[in-house]
């Protein structure tokens, strides 16, 4: 949902490492557009930020899983000198220096953020020039750039959440509430809020037209106590918005929640709980026995599997159930 998914620093003994990976990672995306690249190096930050001991060497490293010879031979570059070449040049490099910056910004992808360099358009102060540029979005992206930028409490969270959960219940008592990402897994700080709702009355095969009423009626009250001061898109299942918490400074926070069919509503916990790689992890696992997962179904042999809570999915797959704080 954020752009800001990066490996904590929270009990991360390798943070230093993940760091200039997803830096470069964030290039081959943005700069290169090189979706291979991008994964290999998001993928061994990953990696990195689970091995629970500080890697001392690029052989160390190399023997974890996602990690070859080139990146081994960048962590040792980085153990010797404390910096890698390669990020240098990268960093000297004011038109990719730009594309990065730019993406930052809320609704701007690498496509957008080439041409509007090309537009000699490089900074934040150069887009506020030339708003004329930008979609809805990317306004509202760039309207509370600063905000967006800034972590989120954890504390701050549970008070939206409290207020959020209050608040649909005198709606309608049936709906069903859950807070996902970094802060279910129970991390200080998350980028963004993302709230997942169900409904009884709402399943996969009633088409998401039928009941976007459930997703709006939420969204009104919401609006109605103040909670959303501005909406980016409210489509049928998903609505993001910012929301403004008065006590903690008028910070606009961004929250994303997303509307999903009560029969798929435990697989999208699980997979927007994260994080990515204990849910790269998971899906393999079912593979190999004879599963497909993702954030919609299990299915074996093609025919779905009927799912009443998490612990289903690992039950069927045969995974060890872990416990939300157990999947960073």
């Amino acid at each position: 949902m954020s752009k800001r998914k990066t490996p904590s620093s929270e009990n991360n003994t390798n943070y230093d490492f993940c760091e200039f990976l997803i830096e470069l990672a964030n290039y081959e995306r943005n700069v290169n557009r090189n979706i291979y690249k991008y994964n290999a190096y998001r993928n061994a930050a990953n990696t990195l930020a689970a091995y629970p001991t500080r890697i001392k060497s690029g052989e160390e490293a190399q023997k974890l899983k996602g990690i070859g010879a080139k990146i081994a031979k960048k962590i040792d570059e980085f153990l010797q000198t404390g910096k890698l070449q390669k990020l240098e040049k990268i960093r000297e490099d004011d038109d990719s220096t730009a594309i990065n910056l730019l993406t930052r910004v809320s609704g701007i992808g690498p496509a957008k953020a080439k041409e509007l360099v090309d537009a000699n358009i490089k900074s934040i102060e150069d887009l506020k020039k030339n708003k004329g540029k930008l979609n809805h979005h990317q306004l509202i992206g760039l309207k509370y750039f600063e905000d967006f930028e800034k972590k989120i409490p954890r504390e701050e969270i549970k008070r939206i959440e409290d207020f959020i959960k209050t608040e649909i219940d005198e709606l309608d008592s049936e709906y069903k509430i859950t807070v996902c990402g970094s802060y279910r897994r129970g991390k200080a700080e998350s980028g963004d809020i993302d709230v997942l709702i169900t409904h009884p009355s709402y399943n996969s095969k009633d088409g998401s037209k039928k009941k976007s009423h459930l997703l709006k009626n939420v969204v009104e009250v919401l609006k109605s106590k103040k909670l959303i001061t501005e909406t980016i898109s409210l489509g049928d299942v998903k609505f993001m918005k910012t929301c403004k918490n008065h006590s903690e400074g008028c910070v606009a926070r961004r929250l994303d929640i997303r509307l999903i069919p009560q029969d798929q509503y435990y697989l999208g916990i699980l997979y927007f709980t994260g994080s990515d790689l204990f849910n790269k992890n998971m899906r393999a696992h079912a593979l190999e026995h004879g599963f497909t997962l993702n954030e919609y179904t299990l299915r074996v042999a093609g025919e779905p599997v009927k799912i009443t809570s998490e612990e289903d999915i690992f039950d069927y797959i045969g995974y060890p159930y872990k416990q939300p704080s157990e999947r960073n």
